[in-house]
């Protein structure tokens, strides 16, 4: 089993900046990918970014050129950048860890909005 802590989020103006980090623990070494989905009123949950333990990454269109990214295979986190945030950002972010072969993992979930 793995377990996923979260932080950071909230309110932040348009055009503003938040980061958010996950932090892993448990069964570790099982982890291949980890990122971030989020899931906006009354929308499914969709991928936001996530990166392998390689360090392949994939972000939504929707992300691309504001959010980064970035992971620390040693202390087992994963952090997001978001940068230029506009009001359609405005969702519960969940942190996600998928194993090698089985197990997909989720945090409680962490709220931003955006909003003057």
């Amino acid at each position: 089993q793995v377990q996923l802590a979260e932080s950071g989020g909230g309110l932040v103006q348009p055009g503003g900046s938040l980061r958010l980090s996950c932090s892993a623990s448990g069964s570790v070494d099982t982890i291949n990918a980890m990122g971030w989905y989020r899931q906006a009123p009354g929308k499914q949950r969709e991928l936001a970014a996530v990166i392998t333990r390689g360090g392949s990454i994939n972000y939504a269109d929707s992300v691309k050129g504001r959010f980064d990214i970035s992971r620390d295979n040693f202390n087992n986190s994963v952090t997001l950048q978001m940068n230029n945030l506009n009001p359609e950002d405005t969702a519960v972010y969940f942190c996600y860890a998928a194993g090698y072969i089985t197990g997909v993992y989720w945090g409680q979930g962490t709220q931003v909005t955006v909003s003057s």
